[in-house]
């Protein structure tokens, strides 16, 4: 494991070292690492999947790394607008306001 505190390890690793580990190692060391998708495509599933399932808490985190990743502020916003479609209205609302902080909080 890197030396430097992760996201996962600073998040939870003091209440749960291996689970934090784990993340690092396959979640974000194995799965987001392997090249049949892009990290682009990674972001953009991932956000898709949090909105989906109501799973507000992760979204800013996946927000912001979407962004990262090449996901464009219209791409995210498209994305959350066919999603009111398919996952139903109430996701969608939720999202649009996390998403603005996020878009704020990279100044896009």
């Amino acid at each position: 494991m890197p030396q430097e505190p992760t996201n996962a390890r600073t998040s939870f690793g003091d209440i749960a070292p291996h689970l934090a580990e784990i993340t690092d190692k396959v979640l974000f060391g194995d799965v987001w690492a392997n090249p049949t998708l892009s990290p682009r495509d990674r972001s953009l599933v991932t956000i898709t999947c949090l909105i989906s399932l109501y799973r507000i808490n992760e979204l800013p985190f996946h927000l912001g790394k979407a962004l990262e990743n090449g996901v464009t502020k219209d791409e995210i916003i498209e994305a959350i607008t066919q999603l009111a479609f398919y996952a139903g209205w109430p996701p969608a609302m939720t999202a649009l306001p996390i998403a603005k902080k996020a878009f704020e909080q990279a100044k896009v």
